[in-house]
């Protein structure tokens, strides 16, 4: 790398220089928003020199000196753009955001240059054409097929006129993914419901109260209350208010974000990027851009999507239904209206849930403290493979609340370094995800070790009591803690084999979920913050008992937006749709419950249109098909068995994308998927 950097715009740029920081890790205090655009610009540079030295050299291609030079040839841009990346997405601002939208273009305009290079891709193609003769070992033949398709799938097969209009299209939708994105943000971070009378807050927990109390003073208001769009905020507030009118005004701000014909308005921005992509689509060769997308997933086209999210939709609008009836009841009985609008689905869950079951959730949070659920989450990693995590305190963060920990393996021996951020803030996106600033490959013969970020949204410390989870937020800790694994335990090659279909990556981290609710795993971790007593048994039967209440409308809503998402993206590249035209022929072809509304709607869907996610939100029912099946090998096995975490650990978790998924799962399972786990688990059936 010294010798790749030693120029001009290295000199005063961290982000060019090597890291002599603890494990590498980006010096964050060095860097300065002024360093991103000239680091990127610059990595680009060397990438494109290192690529012509490839296209230049008088030897015959062979694996080496073209598939891998060309794998390694971007490891400087990687670095700087996982940088750069990570904290637009954690820690933004208006600058950096400004400088997103100026840098997307070129990124694609990058890419472009690669795949379209067509003295590249002719080396690529003569060893793709002679590959049988290669005698390659598994993960150099799947990476010399990957990147042979990437090729053609971004364009090495049109000729001159259509490369150039694909160079547009894809800086266009590069740009607007960043335009619709921080728009989501702006509508999160403005709206506010402010509420000035205590009687006002009727039903709400305390500690909620106290956080809405700290979110005001912080805005200038104190002696009143504040709720937001953030997730600690609005659900919980839908869920026990008893003012019916102000989850009325949250909710609708929570549905119309970005749907109010203004500056931040993105009913325009997807509908231009659904065209763009059905154009490129129909360009190479699709019928579709979901044909496109899924020609390399698990899924494989359309029709196999619909088949499964059409198998689950009967069965959850039937036991949704159950739900709505069941809450109409109970609405009756407490002299309330029984005309359930989508506003009133938490609130009324809840008291169905506490009349049918004697189970009020909120009981739980003072026996899931945040730091012991994140330490019940290593206690199952260290005994299903024998890791652990040691915290880290004097090594670079890119904020004070971030926290970070060394990984080793059973033997003492570093395995990487993970990155936690659990509270919400004005500069970090909504929602939960995993990501890295390094992944695991080898480089020159050494094993380059990852350093992974969880980045969440959880409820903050109200007044004296530390941060207190909701069973949700356990469960996504849980569920990002697995996509941690998966990039933590990686052991490929090759960086282009590091990610893997987007129908398969939600596997591992689903599969965690299961772990984390298990009452034997719950009597590691489920103490009571003041008292340090466990869980009662008398709570934790509930807990499992009133598991499947509510299935039916966490299904639907989840299937609507993927039903949706497959609207959007089986369009023809005819003419760009009217989105509240589009939405509204969508939900009426699914026959959309009234009382519910999609998870996510088309202006602020940032998984599919900002996300990587288009075509590809079913993704996350058909990885719950893989994650049931395969943690009923552990039912079966027992829950820490060795030899089937062994398995799991080696056949899936370390191996990235060196085979196709398919392969690897049934390594694993011995035997193709079995859709009856899913089913049964949801209690759609016996």
């Amino acid at each position: 790398m010294a010798a790749q950097t030693n120029t001009a715009p290295a000199l005063n740029n961290p982000l060019l220089q090597p890291w002599t920081t603890p494990f590498e890790i980006p010096p964050f205090a060095q860097i300065k928003n002024e360093h991103f655009e000239p680091a990127l610009k610059e990595a680009m540079r060397l990438q494109r020199v290192r690529i012509e030295e490839i296209t230049a050299s008088p030897d015959r291609p062979d694996f080496p000196n073209t598939i891998e030079a060309l794998d390694g040839s971007g490891s400087l841009l990687e670095r700087c753009q996982a940088v750069f990346e990570n904290l637009t997405e954690a820690e933004t601002s208006d600058e950096l955001q400004e400088m997103a939208k100026r840098v997307a273009p070129l990124q694609a305009a990058h890419r472009d240059a690669i795949l379209l290079n067509d003295k590249l891709f002719a080396r690529i193609q003569a060893l793709w054409n002679s590959r049988s003769s290669l005698a390659l070992a598994p993960d150099q033949a799947t990476l010399l097929d990957r990147l042979y398709k990437d090729f053609v799938r971004g364009g090495a097969l049109l000729d001159d006129s259509q490369k150039e209009r694909l160079r547009a299209v894809n800086s266009e939708l590069a740009t607007l993914s960043v335009v619709y994105g921080d728009n989501v943000l702006k509508e999160m971070n403005q709206f506010k419901l402010v509420i000035e009378k205590r009687e006002d807050l009727a039903g709400l927990p305390e500690d909620l109260v106290a956080c809405a109390a700290a979110t005001a003073a912080e805005a200038g208001l104190r002696g009143k209350w504040v709720f937001t769009l953030h997730f600690p905020s609005i659900w919980p507030f839908l869920t026990y208010s008893e003012n019916r009118d102000l989850r009325r005004q949250l909710f609708t701000a929570y549905i119309s974000r970005c749907d109010h014909n203004n500056a931040t308005d993105n009913k325009a921005v997807a509908s231009r990027m659904a065209l763009l992509r059905a154009e490129k689509a129909r360009m190479l060769g699709y019928r579709t851009w979901a044909d496109f997308v899924l020609e390399e997933e698990m899924a494989g086209n359309p029709p196999a999507v619909f088949g499964l999210l059409n198998r689950l939709w009967d069965p959850a609008k039937a036991m949704a239904d159950r739900e709505l009836q069941a809450m109409q009841i109970e609405a009756r009985r407490n002299s309330q209206p029984d005309d359930i609008q989508p506003w009133d689905w938490f609130y009324y869950a809840e008291k169905v849930r506490r009349a049918r079951y004697n189970f009020d959730d909120s009981k739980l949070r003072p026996y899931f403290k945040l730091e012991a659920v994140r330490d019940g989450a290593f206690e199952v990693a260290r005994r299903l493979y024998g890791i652990t995590f040691t915290r880290l305190d004097n090594v670079p963060t890119y904020h004070r609340e971030a926290q970070a920990f060394e990984v080793r393996e059973a033997d003492g021996s570093h395995l990487g370094v993970f990155y936690t951020d659990w509270h919400p803030r004005p500069g970090k996106r909504p929602g939960a995800w995993c990501s890295g600033f390094r992944y695991s490959c080898q480089e020159n013969g050494r094993r380059i070790r990852p350093i992974i970020v969880n980045v969440c949204n959880f409820s903050r410390p109200a007044g004296n009591q530390p941060a207190l989870l909701t069973i949700e937020e356990v469960e996504t800790l849980f569920h990002e803690f697995g996509h941690a694994l998966h990039a933590l335990l990686s052991q490929v090659r090759y960086r282009a084999l590091g990610s893997t279909p987007a129908d398969f990556v939600e596997m591992p981290s689903q599969i965690m979920e299961n772990w984390a609710t298990h009452p034997e795993v719950l009597k590691l971790y489920a103490r009571h913050y003041k008292t340090g007593k466990p869980l009662p048994s008398t709570l934790l039967r509930k807990l499992k008992k009133s598991e499947l209440f509510n299935q039916g409308f966490r299904t639907v809503e989840y299937l609507a937006a993927s039903f949706l998402d497959m609207e959007w993206h089986t369009l023809p590249a005819v003419a760009a749709p009217d989105t509240a035209t589009l939405e509204q022929i969508a939900l009426a072809r699914m026959s959309m419950p009234q009382t519910i509304v999609p998870r996510y709607r088309s202006t602020y869907f940032q998984h599919i249109f900002s996300g990587g996610y288009s075509a590809g939100y079913y993704s996350y029912v058909w990885a719950e098909v893989l994650d049931a099946d395969a943690f009923g090998a552990f039912e079966e096995n027992g829950l820490f068995d060795p030899k089937t975490a062994a398995s799991f650990r080696k056949n899936i978790l370390e191996q990235g994308c060196n085979e196709k998924p398919m392969t690897l799962y049934e390594r694993f399972r011995g035997r193709p998927p079995k859709v009856d786990y899913l089913l049964k688990r949801k209690g759609f059936i016996q």
